[in-house]
């Protein structure tokens, strides 16, 4: 059994830590397309560890262990598979976690989650957990062992009335046993940088690392800005506009922008890069070939 290693001791390394996210599939074609693009990037990426997502309302939990399962076992990724809170008593999700332990997983993605399709409002199970933070304490009294990832919102959590709060929220997670953060995807790195400065003046002091995704559509990107509350660049959109007529130079664009984005990250002192490729192998390994041409993740 090939047994994890947590991604807490993965961040106290002297070199930035590459990760890339996967969503489970939809059916045996999508199943066949991110194994063949997991093996692909695990030949050429190397990334340091990956992380499996949980869909909306819960509804790929077993798809989500399944992949989990096969990208540690068969492909010998370190994988974060990701829980969320909804729909599920604490004897539910006690039962998840216990598997996963069992398993050798030792790195959870701790999330509220996303209300099931359809629905605007997160109804939470009366057994069960309201709030991440709720999550990660469950996971911690529980269980030992793991690594546990949270999310944080550099423009702010669509649903918190202010960035205070919302920070408040994260600082609360993290107090909780939260070992590190992942942001959600920006496009302005100032949001990033002054994302850490206010985490860091209110003690949130564990590793913050920054999630990209590069724009390769402008319409899916502005769909998931609006659904993460995140600001596209005026002068990314002029470009993705310009370019909406030619999917391989909008890819550039977003490649680019990327690019830039990671690089001045890497320099200015981010722990790492959690890339949101969508299960694509290709851009990712364009995105790669570009930052190793600036001395960036070469290892």
């Amino acid at each position: 059994m090939h047994l994890n290693r947590p991604i807490s001791d993965l961040l106290v390394r002297n070199r930035p830590v590459l990760s890339i996210e996967f969503f489970p599939p939809k059916d045996e074609e999508g199943g066949v397309r991110i194994l063949r693009v997991a093996k692909e990037l695990r030949e050429q990426l190397q990334p340091d560890f990956v992380s499996i997502t949980y869909g909306a309302g819960g509804s790929t939990q077993e798809c989500t262990h399944q992949y989990a399962k096969v990208l540690k076992e068969d492909l010998g990724f370190e994988v974060m598979p990701h829980l969320t809170c909804v729909g599920a008593s604490n004897e539910e999700l006690t039962a998840i976690i216990a598997r996963y332990q069992k398993e050798g997983f030792c790195n959870l993605m701790a999330l509220r989650g996303d209300p099931p399709k359809g629905s605007d409002t997160f109804v939470q199970h009366p057994d069960g957990p309201r709030y991440a933070t709720d999550l990660v304490k469950l996971i911690r009294r529980t269980f030992a062992g793991f690594s546990l990832g949270v999310a944080g919102y550099p423009e702010k959590h669509p649903e918190s009335p202010s960035a205070e709060e919302d920070l408040l929220h994260l600082k609360e997670k993290v107090e909780a046993g939260a070992s590190f953060i992942t942001t959600q995807l920006f496009f302005d790195n100032s949001k990033y940088f002054d994302f850490v400065t206010r985490c860091r003046k209110i003690g949130i002091e564990v590793p913050i690392i920054p999630g990209i995704m590069p724009a390769l559509s402008y319409p899916q990107v502005q769909r998931f800005c609006a659904m993460c509350g995140a600001e596209i660049p005026e002068a990314l959109s002029q470009k993705l506009e310009a370019a909406e007529n030619d999917k391989d130079t909008m890819e550039s664009v977003g490649i680019d922008w990327a690019k830039e984005q990671i690089v001045d990250l890497i320099r200015n002192g981010a722990p790492g890069i959690h890339l949101y490729i969508l299960n694509r192998a290709k851009p990712a390994l364009k995105l790669l070939e570009a930052l190793r041409s600036e001395g960036i993740f070469t290892h």
